[in-house]
């Protein structure tokens, strides 16, 4: 059995808080699974560091030995001593802003009415978010916030994705070189994993990147039926779709997670199977 990257969204992918049914037991299963040695964990999320400690606890999430957080844009390793962030990532990042700060970025926007800035804990130094009415033409708006900040010689990725629950469009602001699978292949680099060795778990439109990047990934049968579309039409070489099935399990959440690392890993399919 060679040794797992596991790196999993949280929201509506592990955390089973979206609209569809989670399986009974999936969660602990996942527990046992990420225990073992040769399962090292990672959490990859929108959300910050403090949301994403508060989720652990709400939802009785397993410690993670490292957290990317901020849709990419802080990496941080989980030590009994704390939480301690990566350094060599932020300084990785930080030229693409050509030496523009958050606030630099908020003013030179305020010319687009339909940007709502999200809360200040959802916004850090590499990270502008805004809320967008759904009803708003979203390929348009991003070209046009895109031609601007070209304009400022600024590099930036713009990362579209919808919160369903809210009914709300979320635009996330960073530089163009983080994002989710920026920060996985950094963190790949730095701790010795190959493509073969590493797995993604996600399930809304800022996992795309990953979903699509030839790291092998699941897509949990709950994902946004427009997300499905997506990756459906791009036909990519290395995702798999979970269906539901795998050891009597709806295949969404977790369950869904558990079915891809059954798919891609037959030493581990074969463990959880005797877990079952």
């Amino acid at each position: 059995m060679r040794r797992l990257l596991l790196c999993t969204d949280l929201d509506r992918t592990l955390i089973a808080n979206g609209a569809q049914p989670a399986s009974q037991g999936a969660l602990a299963l996942f527990r046992q699974l990420v225990r073992r040695e040769d399962v090292t964990l990672v959490y990859v999320s929108g959300r910050h560091r403090v949301l994403i400690a508060q989720a652990m606890l709400d939802f009785d999430l397993p410690e993670p030995a490292f957290v990317i957080a901020d849709v990419g844009t802080t990496i941080y390793r989980v030590a009994p001593s704390g939480w301690q962030q990566n350094e060599a990532w932020c300084a990785q990042i930080d030229p693409d802003w050509h030496g523009q700060a958050h606030d630099d970025l908020c003013r030179l926007l305020a010319v687009f009415p339909a940007l709502q800035l999200q809360p200040r804990e959802k916004q850090n130094r590499h990270k502008l978010s805004y809320y967008v009415a759904p009803a708003e033409d979203a390929p348009s708006l991003i070209r046009a916030i895109d031609a601007r900040l070209r304009q400022a010689h600024i590099k930036a990725n713009l990362i579209w994705s919808v919160d369903e629950p809210a009914g709300l469009g979320l635009l996330d602001i960073l530089p163009a070189s983080a994002n989710k699978l920026h920060a996985i292949r950094f963190l790949m680099q730095q701790q010795g994993y190959q493509d073969e060795e590493t797995l993604f778990a996600g399930d809304s439109g800022n996992d795309l990147d990953v979903l699509l990047s030839g790291i092998p990934a699941v897509l949990v049968a709950n994902a946004d039926p427009q997300v499905k579309n997506l990756v459906a039409a791009a036909s990519p070489t290395a995702l798999y779709m979970a269906r539901g099935g795998y050891l009597g399990m709806n295949g969404n959440y977790s369950a869904g997670i558990l079915e891809g690392i059954a798919h891609y890993h037959p030493a581990l399919d074969a463990w959880l199977r005797a877990q079952n």
